[in-house]
C-alpha cells in the first residue's frame, strides 16, 4: 500500500487539509520572495544616503531611493520629499509610508496563522468522524469483529490526524520564519528612520528651511 493510497483512507476531509497545505505552500513561498527581493544592505544604503544629505543634494538622495528596490527606501524617500516642511512633518510622512509597507510584509501572514491552527483541528475532526463510523460498524455487525477490522478501523480513522498535524506543524514554522523576517524589516527601518531624523537634527536649517 503505498502513501497515496493510505491517504485516500482518510476520507473527505483530507481534501480539505490537501487544500490548506497548498494555500499555505502558495504563501510561505510568494512571502519568501518578496523579502528575498526587499533585501537590502542597510549600512551601505545608508552611508551613501547620508552622505548625499551632508552634501544637501537632496536629489542625488531621492535618486538612490528610487533606485533602491526596498521597502526601507521607500520609506526614507517618503520623508526626504518632505525636507523643508519640518522635522514633525517628516517624521510623519515616515511613520505614514512605514506603516503601509509593514502591512504590505505582513499580507498572508494572517492566513497562515489561521492554516496552522485550523489544519490540526480538521484532522481531529476527520477522526472524530471515522470513529463514529467505524463503531457504527461495528453496531452494525452486532460487535461480532475481530481485532484486525477493528484496528483497521482506527487507524484510517487517525490518518487525517496525522495529515493534519504535519500540515500544521510545517505551517506554523512557516510562519515563524517570515514573522521573524518581518520583525528584521522593522527593526531596521527603525533605525534608518532615526538615522535620518538625527541627521536632519544636526542640520536643522536643513530640516527646516
Amino acid at each position: 500500500m503505498n502513501l497515496l493510497s493510505i491517504l485516500a483512507k482518510g476520507g473527505w476531509l483530507m481534501i480539505v487539509i490537501g487544500l490548506f497545505s497548498l494555500i499555505a505552500a502558495g504563501i510561505f513561498i510568494e512571502r519568501l520572495l518578496v523579502l528575498r527581493k526587499n533585501k537590502l544592505n542597510v549600512n551601505a544604503f545608508l552611508l551613501k544616503l547620508r552622505q548625499s544629505l551632508i552634501n544637501k543634494d537632496v536629489n542625488q538622495a531621492l535618486l538612490l531611493c528610487a533606485q533602491t528596490e526596498s521597502p526601507i527606501a521607500k520609506v526614507l524617500e517618503k520623508g526626504i520629499k518632505r525636507i523643508g516642511h519640518g522635522k514633525e512633518e517628516i517624521r510623519e510622512a515616515i511613520e505614514n509610508a512605514g506603516r503601509q509597507e509593514i502591512y504590505q510584509l505582513e499580507r498572508g501572514l494572517g492566513a497562515l496563522a489561521t492554516i496552522a491552527g485550523v489544519a490540526p483541528l480538521t484532522g481531529f475532526l476527520g477522526t472524530v468522524t471515522g470513529m463514529i463510523q467505524a463503531f457504527m460498524r461495528i453496531q452494525e455487525l452486532g460487535g461480532n469483529v475481530n481485532a484486525t477490522v477493528l484496528a483497521g478501523g482506527i487507524w484510517e480513522a487517525l490518518i487525517t490526524t496525522a495529515a493534519g498535524l504535519v500540515v500544521g506543524i510545517l505551517t506554523l514554522l512557516g510562519y515563524n520564519y517570515l514573522v521573524s523576517r518581518v520583525q528584521r524589516f522593522v527593526f531596521d527601518l527603525e533605525v534608518s528612520s532615526n538615522n535620518l531624523l538625527e541627521l536632519l537634527t544636526e542640520n536643522p536649517a536643513e530640516a527646516d528651511q
